[in-house]
């Protein structure tokens, strides 16, 4: 640039979901999570980058593709299901855009036609399912920076080891390096949550930034200088991000965010209920109950009932999409004048958000982020925006803050995945941790049938260590799936355990899990190894009543 902006930014995605894969059925109504962000998220935004790229647009995004999701979008058993289901949905909005020419909403059902062919197209004409060979390319050309996240977006401060947290984050940054050939810069923690010590694990690996929660960064210790407006070193050298609040409600808010305008398309009115039940039988599941498709018709109108909700024209919401990213933009600018005026220096701005919010949530979503980029990119100099890694290569000193016990959670602490719904989880986990631990120290050299046991006992423990899980029973969906994922997974790894000890493992019962569970191929059970994972400064159960562990070994139980 001709001269220095008076701000930077950055703006964060968080693509994740929790690994769902059930081979043993034809079709699982919770795949259905990973169809819709396919559909509504990932390949829309991969659409607009595409038009930015064609266009010569200098833009640049982070996100996060974490390991379950990663795994989940290179399996060739879900990338064929998920074709599947938008080969039905392309001929489900092509019957409608024929019926209803010549009423109110010709102009959605034609646009979902067009909509969902070209989503079809990119997906199983151009990217043959594999959409993170799509993702990979635009970090490699530099555009984007793709981050990691802990293998199974445990809730790291919950866990009751080191070990436990180790595993998550090394085991989270080896498949990182297996699907994208590098090593990652920057980490996404599960839930943004942060406990003091977690640094100096993440560090470990080489990640050298995160993201933390306002009040995270705003309560460290010492009190930030400059609050969000630039990152800070932690103790152990890894840079912490602050999530900027005004960024954030101007997106999030429910009563004043962007998402809520009555032009944009209303999400809980779905044809899966409005239309005759033969038409959309073929989206429904083996129960035939009626569900939501992903095909809506109306606008959210304003506060009104569902039945009175009007007709959604694509072209009035689209446009009302560019006029809100101009007002971001115009925003961030006069954000970024004022905070320069006051600390002398160009402050930087960091901007995180759940990737499922555009597309999925906010059907237009994708439609604001390319037109910000668009016009961050030629129409300004005031405001540059760059990667976190960006970030740091250009400033790399930074004061010394220990951030304080967040998350971005409800209340901003962690009782959204410990409270009485689903506190009864942990006691089990931590012992299931133990274990694993015993296990590797035991049998450090393990191959054979023994090691895959190994192997297959870690992905057990992980799969159960996912924060989906509580979270989902705090909010009361989902809830019987949930507690039945967590279950099963801890009878799996408590049935690997004792035939290990007992030195009479069942091959034919192995194999079928491995079947079942083939997340982490690349998995080494030494992740779990005390010899490589003692942290300065974080004892076991963070947040619980458990003492604090000296320097020559683990504290009380």
């Amino acid at each position: 640039m001709a001269s220095e902006p008076a701000g930077t930014l950055s703006l964060v995605l968080h693509a994740h979901l929790p690994f769902v894969r059930h081979p043993e059925y034809s079709d699982f109504l919770e795949e259905d999570w990973l169809f819709e962000a396919i559909t509504e998220t990932y390949v829309p935004l991969l659409r607009a980058l595409d038009r930015l790229w064609k266009d010569g647009i200098d833009f640049r995004l982070a996100i996060s593709l974490t390991p379950p999701l990663c795994e989940m979008l290179a399996d060739p058993l879900l990338q064929e299901r998920t074709l599947r289901r938008l080969h039905a949905l392309v001929d489900l909005a092509g019957r409608q855009a024929r019926e209803r020419r010549g009423t109110p909403f010709e102009a959605a059902a034609t646009y979902y036609a067009w909509d969902l062919e070209e989503t079809r197209h990119l997906y199983e004409e151009v990217l043959h399912g594999r959409i993170l060979d799509r993702f990979r390319e635009y970090q490699e050309r530099g555009c984007i920076e793709i981050l990691t996240c802990a293998a199974t977006h445990g809730f790291l401060p919950l866990m009751a080891t080191d070990e436990a947290r180790h595993a998550q984050v090394a085991i989270g940054a080896r498949n990182y390096e297996k699907h994208f050939g590098r090593r990652p810069q920057g980490i996404w923690l599960p839930e943004c949550a942060y406990a003091p010590g977690l640094d100096h694990l993440l560090a470990r690996e080489g990640i050298r930034w995160f993201c933390v929660e306002s009040h995270g960064l705003q309560r460290g210790t010492p009190n930030p200088r400059y609050g969000t407006a630039r990152p800070v070193c932690t103790p152990s050298g890894v840079a912490a991000f602050g999530r900027d609040r005004e960024t954030s409600e101007q997106v999030w808010s429910a009563e004043s965010g962007y998402p809520g305008d009555p032009l944009y398309r209303e999400f809980y009115r779905d044809l899966g209920y409005d239309l005759p039940y033969d038409e959309v039988r073929s989206l429904l599941h083996g129960d035939g109950v009626r569900r939501s498709i992903g095909l809506k018709f109306h606008r959210i109108t304003g506060k009104v009932p569902l039945d009175r909700k009007e007709p959604w024209v694509p072209a009035w919401a689209l446009e009302r999409a560019d006029v809100h990213a101009g007002n971001f933009l115009h925003n961030r600018q006069a954000q970024v004048r004022h905070l320069s005026d006051v600390l002398e220096f160009p402050p930087h701005l960091t901007a995180p958000y759940d990737a499922e919010l555009f597309g999925h949530w906010w059907f237009e979503g994708p439609r604001f982020l390319e037109s910000f980029l668009r016009k961050a990119a030629c129409d300004q100099r005031e405001l540059e925006l760059l990667t976190p890694s960006e970030y740091l290569a250009r400033h790399p000193v930074h004061e010394e803050v220990t951030p304080a016990l967040s998350s971005w959670g409800a209340r901003g602490f962690f009782e959204v995945w410990l409270n009485e719904k689903n506190d009864w989880i942990y006691r089990h986990l931590h012992r299931a941790e133990e274990r694993m631990v015993d296990l590797v120290q035991r049998f450090p050299k393990a191959d054979g049938v023994l090691g895959r046991a190994l192997r297959q006992a870690g992905r057990e423990l992980l799969l159960a260590q996912a924060s989906d899980w509580a979270f989902i029973m705090t909010m009361g969906t989902s809830v019987p799936y949930a507690e039945k994922r967590t279950r099963d997974h801890l009878s799996r790894f408590t049935g690997l355990y004792e035939q290990i000890l007992g030195n009479r493992l069942e091959e034919p019962w192995l194999e079928d899990l491995e079947w079942r569970d083939s997340i982490f191929q690349e998995l080494d059970p030494q992740a779990w190894n005390p010899a490589h994972v003692r942290i300065p400064g974080l004892g076991t159960a963070v947040g619980s009543t458990r003492v604090v562990p000296d320097e020559t070994g683990p504290g009380p139980a």
